[in-house]
């Protein structure tokens, strides 16, 4: 105990927690801001379907996307690790690896995305109104993926160097652009759904560029030339691919869990489809402010594992958790005191306000369950420990499919218990692995070289 309060009260640890979370808070609020001005512009448009549209196709979009999401982390964790031992020719190598995945994967993809959404379509039996508002949403976003996963390369490659002012200028600079062109685009062109996927699709494009002219200054700092001979060996690509490979089946397994929310939702009629995203979309404001200090803690435990020095992988652990705490119980006291205000906001559809009224204590409960699966996230990727976040997740997820399954007949609640059932088991997994890596003095084992 005398160890962790000493630890908390090192201000050069809250110093450097925070000028690499402060940023990336900002920034990542911005994000489902986004998914905010999206509810509300198309929530005051006259039909519940024009809504459940942007939801559902949104869900089809973030299944694809974030399913790519270990472009960032993969990233992150070997940049820093590579930046821990002032490696400028190793981060070179990753920053190119990663822009190169990701227009690969972003081909692949575009190529698979619109069968794989007729098939999900038809499983979630939506109206007809919905199913051709929410493919005409769909197959416009598309446009924008390879602009959307180079930039979580980008993004993942700035926080490994703890530089979080590029970051937050491309974040910043994608969802601001997004949400002036959302509202032209739906109000004042009258564009409608397909109109709020345009305003995405061009934001994503608009901070991808801006990220690939900021890695030329972030360079200079660290010197060194890429060895390009280097990218024509399978062995300098195997560590790089056998991360990315299992935070991809981690992430699938997880952003499942979503997409199944919005599926089961949906069968359940519109109001209800409208009604879980408009409180998903207070998760996501949760999530993507947590998830700042995540990333301070994926960066600054990176640095710590490549240095090797375990004192200030402990600090940074102790002072980022202590302020993630925090944060969770503020957004549940936000929630609980002014979630009605907060639906009332993103809608006028009286039928979606009332059933989303009903499910409010759900959310309260939400930031505090799963606050310790993203700051265990966060150390898990700075450390490279790719296998461990697979295996946890999946274990996860078996866990919970029994009870999900005894709950089904509960309606909209059983989906809502289920979720919450899923953030504990997601989270007491993470902390057995991590328990047992400490014990093994596996974090500095498992450091990439």
């Amino acid at each position: 105990m005398s160890n962790l309060i000493a630890d908390w009260r090192d201000r050069p640890t809250h110093r450097r927690v925070w000028a690499l979370a402060a940023p990336m808070i900002l920034s990542n609020i911005s994000v489902p801001l986004v998914a905010l001005v999206d509810s509300t512009v198309i929530g005051h448009l006259p039909h519940a379907h024009q809504l459940g549209a942007v939801a559902v196709g949104a869900s089809l979009y973030t299944v694809l996307a974030w399913a790519m999401g270990f472009l960032r982390m993969g990233t992150t964790g070997f940049a820093a690790q590579a930046a821990g031992r002032s490696d400028g020719a190793a981060l070179r190598q990753i920053l190119l690896q990663g822009l190169l995945l990701a227009m690969g994967l972003a081909l692949l993809l575009g190529a698979v995305g619109v069968p794989l959404s007729g098939v999900a379509l038809h499983f979630m039996q939506p109206s007809p109104e919905l199913n051709q508002l929410t493919r005409d949403f769909f197959h416009t976003r598309l446009f924008g993926l390879p602009a959307a996963l180079a930039s979580y390369a980008l993004v993942g490659w700035f926080l490994g160097t703890q530089n979080a002012r590029a970051p937050l200028a491309i974040l910043l600079t994608t969802n601001l652009i997004n949400i002036v062109l959302n509202l032209w685009f739906v109000i004042g062109l009258d564009w409608g759904v397909v109109g709020s996927a345009r305003a995405s699709v061009v934001a994503e494009w608009c901070g991808a560029l801006l990220g690939l002219a900021l890695t030329r200054k972030a360079l200079r700092a660290y010197p060194g030339h890429i060895v390009w001979a280097a990218l024509r060996v399978w062995q300098s690509w195997r560590p790089l691919l056998g991360v990315n490979r299992d935070i991809f089946i981690r992430s699938l397994a997880l952003q499942s869990v979503f997409f199944l929310i919005t599926v089961q939702g949906a069968r359940l009629g519109d109001a209800t489809v409208a009604a879980n995203a408009l409180l998903l979309n207070g998760l996501l404001l949760t999530a993507h402010a947590l998830d700042g200090l995540a990333h301070a803690v994926e960066a600054l435990c990176g640095h710590a594992i490549g240095a090797r020095d375990r004192l200030a992988l402990r600090r940074s652990l102790v002072v980022a958790g202590g302020w993630s705490l925090l944060a969770s119980l503020g957004f549940a006291a936000l929630f609980l005191f002014a979630g009605h205000l907060f639906i009332e906001m993103q809608t006028d559809i009286q039928s979606v306000r009332e059933t989303a009224f009903i499910y409010l204590p759900y959310l309260a409960v939400l930031p505090l369950i799963a606050v310790w699966s993203y700051l265990l996230d966060g150390l898990f990727i700075g450390a490279t420990r790719a296998r461990e976040m697979r295996n946890g997740m999946l274990l996860t997820v078996a866990l919970l499919l029994p009870f999900a399954w005894a709950l089904s007949g509960l309606g909209n609640h059983g989906l809502w218990i289920s979720f919450l059932l899923f953030m504990v088991l997601r989270s007491l997994t993470l902390g057995t692995l991590a328990w047992r890596l400490r014990r093994n003095d596996g974090w500095f084992a498992g450091a990439a070289h």
